[in-house]
């Protein structure tokens, strides 16, 4: 004779409280229907000991939902995104949601493609770190009403949920943080693209010399294809060799950091002591160079975790107004931007 599959009664029973209140913690809805977390986290516990596995075809046909959740990335062999996904993913689970995960690798055509494949497997809605010259997707999305959070990355022209980094402060603190430790000629190396996000650090960084009345010719800001080294080296040789010779150096993502500090390397030069270095995003990398790296920490929990948050109270509630995040980031100062002005009292 098989075992009886367990049912939501059974776990009440032995919880004892009703079977509805059972629904709700693992429905993720005990914030909503306010059921005391003492008593959720007991059901929850009761559940896994029970090895309870709810049917999703038959809670999907009584509901017409799917409870799954299409994410696209950026690049999933980039850690933050990779980082991202997991926090998402493990977010969404307790709301009851499966997350289904794709990575555009930076690339718009790939990225469509991820969004009609999703939209065929009826996900309910979609997480999106966009990628360049997506804008037409997401007004789609829009115009066909699939609920959507876009986060990281988002486009200030289309009225869209977002979770996003204050982008254009954390690269002017990152300039100021170097120019008030007497790092006065402050290169910068981004992406040669049209995203907001990589526009604003930009910015960020051109306000923070321009506070401080510092002119930076040319050579000084760096902007590369995806994927090229070669630009970097010949970027850096550029910098170096100006009249006005860099002291400094801003990335503008943990991968170009990485291509950067190799070359930085090959060229004998010291950290900081010839060259001090900031760079977006934290990564164990950092902290396996011979001088650990002062990185701009983004609240990669928060990020994620708010996403889902907001798309899950959109698929309860698809009449709420739009909700828009922009977070901020810290700089974590570390030996790579070792402040160059001593104390004359000491």
């Amino acid at each position: 004779m098989g075992k009886k599959n367990l049912s939501l009664k059974d776990i009440a029973e032995k919880a004892q409280v009703s079977t509805a209140l059972v629904s709700y913690v693992l429905n993720g809805r005990e914030k909503e229907t306010r059921v005391g977390q003492e008593i959720a986290e007991k059901i929850r516990q009761i559940a896994k000991e029970l090895n309870y596995q709810p049917n999703y075809l038959a809670k999907s046909l009584r509901s017409g939902k799917t409870f799954t959740i299409g994410l696209i990335i950026a690049d999933i062999s980039n850690p933050f995104f990779a980082n991202i996904a997991r926090i998402v993913e493990d977010e969404a689970k307790k709301s009851g949601y499966t997350v289904i995960i794709g990575s555009s690798d930076e690339n718009a055509g790939k990225s469509r493609d991820l969004i009609d494949v999703f939209i065929n497997r009826q996900v309910d809605g979609f997480i999106i770190v966009s990628s360049e010259d997506t804008e037409d997707q997401v007004q789609n999305l829009l115009d066909k009403n699939i609920p959507f959070v876009l986060l990281d990355r988002h486009f200030p022209a289309l009225p869209t949920d977002f979770v996003s980094l204050n982008n254009y402060k954390a690269a002017y603190e990152a300039g100021n943080h170097l120019i008030e430790g007497g790092y006065t000629n402050v290169g910068f190396i981004g992406y040669k693209s049209r995203l907001f996000h990589m526009k604003e650090r930009i910015r960020g960084y051109q306000e923070a010399l321009h506070k401080h009345r510092i002119t930076a010719p040319p050579a000084w800001l760096l902007e590369v294809e995806f994927n090229t080294l070669e630009e970097i080296r010949t970027g850096i040789d550029k910098m170096l060799d100006a009249r006005h010779r860099v002291n400094a150096l801003i990335f503008a993502t943990y991968r170009l950091a990485i291509s950067g500090l190799k070359y930085i390397n090959e060229l004998g030069l010291r950290v900081p002591d010839d060259l001090a270095i900031v760079s977006f995003g934290q990564a164990e990398a950092f902290d396996l160079y011979y001088c650990p790296i002062t990185y701009i920490h983004q609240p990669m929990d928060d990020l994620g975790k708010t996403a889902v948050e907001i798309l899950v109270r959109k698929l309860q509630k698809p009449e709420l107004i739009r909700t828009q995040v922009l977070m901020e980031a810290r700089i974590v100062a570390r030996d790579s931007s070792r402040s160059r002005i001593t104390d004359v009292r000491s």
